[in-house]
């Protein structure tokens, strides 16, 4: 889509179909036209008024650079909570199964049924275990993701810093004392009095 303008109506705004060309630029006069003819335009255009003489209007377009890490990080952390869901699912199967690998492990006696239970389990301690270390991997590169995300959603105001506070020493106390040092804490001028030495006459 094309949008122009007018120098003279900047508060117009011509959409037409397909790119900026001389074809384009003719469909937007023709726009202008009918504008006109309907008493909706109230500018009084120029005689000679061309297409060329529309200003188009151009959209800021982010740029690729900094969109196509946001998109890979947006996309690095789905798949990771997609595969957090799938985890969820198997874990309890899986745990279960994991449970009744440690009977084979024992003395026990084992009935043929408890054996291709366990067989038929493995199927899901497989698929838990390959989606778990799958995961491990993805959660490790999410962190670059998200600290992506969180660059990019940075706030652009600062927050104002705490102005400094002045403490005087009043001038009757000021009279006994002498001030020697000026200490800065957290943005707060204190001044610490010291006594005046006395001389013997």
């Amino acid at each position: 889509m094309a949008r122009y303008t007018l120098a003279q109506s900047p508060e117009i705004i011509l959409t037409v179909t397909g790119k900026d060309s001389p074809k384009t630029r003719e469909k937007a006069m023709v726009e202008l036209m009918e504008l006109m003819d309907s008493g909706k335009l109230d500018t009084d255009l120029a005689d000679g008024f061309s297409p060329d003489q529309f200003i188009e209007i151009k959209e800021l377009a982010v740029s690729e650079d900094r969109e196509d890490p946001i998109t890979q990080a947006v996309q690095v952390l789905n798949n990771l909570a997609t595969l957090k869901i799938k985890i969820q699912e198997l874990r309890s199967d899986a745990m279960q199964v994991r449970s009744q690998i440690d009977i084979l492990f024992t003395d026990e006696i084992v009935s043929e049924e408890q054996i291709n239970s366990i067989k038929e389990g493995f199927k899901i301690l497989k698929s838990f275990a390959q989606l778990n270390m799958r995961f491990l991997d993805a959660r490790s590169q999410a962190e670059n993701a998200r600290q992506v995300l969180d660059e990019a959603l940075k706030s652009p105001n600062l927050e104002p810093k705490a102005p400094a506070v002045s403490v005087a020493i009043p001038e009757s106390v000021s009279e006994s004392f002498e001030l020697e040092t000026i200490t800065e804490i957290d943005n707060v001028i204190v001044e610490i009095p010291v006594s005046k030495s006395t001389k013997k006459k």
